[in-house]
């Protein structure tokens, strides 16, 4: 039900643009029983948008990865030096995750990522200028890149207080594991696209392009908006039943919720570095390799996987399993399985081998978005953009130091092993803490009784 606020002329705004949501999207007679739900046409409609746009945002967040041993090479960078720029998203995207996540749990996400696009798509662009200044050029990459760890770091958490608030509980995994199939959409597309690119105009072809493509999915869905937006959720049942500072203090002293969180920055840190190190782990260990081929072929693989780990997720739980039993089947299969794969890249492989076990670990990470990426909407779901924005931030901090270790380990010890053990490592623990601690009752309301551990 809408809020009965009322405008300077006493109109009531709110329900009379809900009413015309309603009318133009779905017919009468056939509504949602929570009117903050969007109708299944309005979903519909949102769920290829926001794909494109996690398909951008990966995109943007690839150009630096796939541009840096170019740029490292033009601009006669380190490893250390490479390693520093490209850590230097993570500084940002750690600053406005539980800002952008708040913000969405109280008007909502819709314009937060529309906003966070078209921010994101103009620094994208502005990149190859700022390399033009002259001098001081790593210290304004760095900036770059944390000016892009800014505009970014708010999706996530807006996308998944979106889910909670406008997603019915049915459908949410499967909305979530195909946000996940965007990403490596977009990671497949800045990967095989932006290698030819390098290759034919130069690494500044990539930024402009991305740049421009991110600006104008902002701009449709501003548009997009005009009509089809949903205003502020206002059902009980997703407000906390306790006071902002009581609920946080409550979920301070739970111990599923810093599992989950413990679990997350883990697979959030291990997969940041990857996906910043793979394109120079392939180029220097492989070097007559296609650059096309090893930047394309896992995340085409991890596509299907990603899709379908929600969907096997959704359909266990309605065929009678328990959530938290599904939950933490997909975070083993997540964390777990990835992890034997990811060791196998420690010892000599073949270019083949290499790609094929990483096309493993990528796909398999993404089983997340059945596990710990929805059990924050479990736990609470009255405040999950915050939580979540908490969670990649802490993972974000994980991911600063682990990107910038990494470069200094293979500085020194001029090998890929000691990385690929360390991820491995990391993912263990992240692993075991969560199958000891996870649950995934709710805790976020006033008669919740403690939870017990499973």
């Amino acid at each position: 039900m809408a809020a009965n606020h009322t405008s300077g002329d006493g109109k009531n705004t709110e329900s009379l643009l809900a009413s015309k949501v309603s009318v133009a999207f779905f017919p009468p007679g056939d509504q949602p029983a929570d009117q903050n739900l969007w109708p299944r046409p309005l979903l519909r409609k949102w769920m290829p948008m926001l794909f494109l746009g996690t398909c951008l945002l990966y995109g943007a967040r690839m150009t630096m990865p796939i541009c840096v041993v170019s740029m490292s090479e033009e601009f006669h960078w380190s490893k250390i030096d490479s390693g520093l720029v490209l850590g230097g998203f993570f500084w940002g995207y750690c600053f406005t995750q539980i800002l952008g996540g708040h913000a969405s749990d109280r008007i909502g996400g819709e314009r937060v990522v529309c906003i966070a696009a078209a921010s994101w798509g103009l620094i994208t662009a502005g990149t190859p200028l700022l390399a033009n200044l002259g001098s001081h050029i790593l210290a304004l990459m760095t900036f770059s890149r944390f000016l892009m760890g800014l505009s970014q770091g708010v999706f996530f958490p807006s996308l998944v207080s979106l889910c909670s608030q406008r997603v019915s509980e049915g459908e949410r995994g499967l909305l979530m594991s195909t946000m996940h199939g965007g990403c490596h959409l977009g990671t497949l597309l800045a990967g095989g696209m932006g290698s030819l690119m390098l290759d034919w105009y130069g690494w500044e072809s990539i930024f402009y392009t991305i740049g421009f493509l991110s600006g104008l999915w902002a701009l449709v869905v501003w548009q997009f908006l005009d009509g089809s937006v949903i205003t502020k959720p206002t059902d009980a049942v997703k407000q906390p039943a306790l006071p902002l500072t009581r609920l946080w203090w409550r979920l301070c002293k739970m111990p599923p919720i810093w599992a989950m969180v413990f679990a997350h920055m883990c697979l959030t840190s291990t997969s940041y570095t990857l996906l910043s190190w793979l394109p120079t782990y392939f180029k220097e260990t492989f070097p007559h390799a296609k650059g096309w081929v090893y930047n394309t072929v896992p995340w085409l693989c991890a596509i299907p996987l990603a899709v379908g780990g929600g969907y096997v997720s959704d359909v266990l739980i309605n065929k009678g399993y328990s959530v938290i039993f599904v939950r933490k089947l997909m975070q083993t299969l997540s964390m777990g399985t990835s992890s034997v794969f990811v060791m196998l890249l420690v010892g000599p492989v073949t270019c083949h081998s290499a790609i094929i076990y990483v096309s493993a670990v990528m796909g398999l990470f993404s089983f997340t978005s059945g596990g710990v990426s929805v059990n924050v909407q479990d736990l609470a779901p009255s405040s999950a953009g915050a939580l979540y924005g908490f969670m990649n931030t802490m993972g974000a901090l994980m991911g600063v130091l682990f990107v910038s270790l990494s470069g200094y380990l293979i500085e020194v010890t001029q090998t890929w092993g000691n990385v690929f053990a360390v991820i491995t490592l990391i993912n263990t623990m992240g692993l075991g803490i969560f199958l000891i601690f996870g649950d995934a009752r709710r805790v976020d309301l006033e008669g919740d009784s403690p939870v017990q551990v499973v």
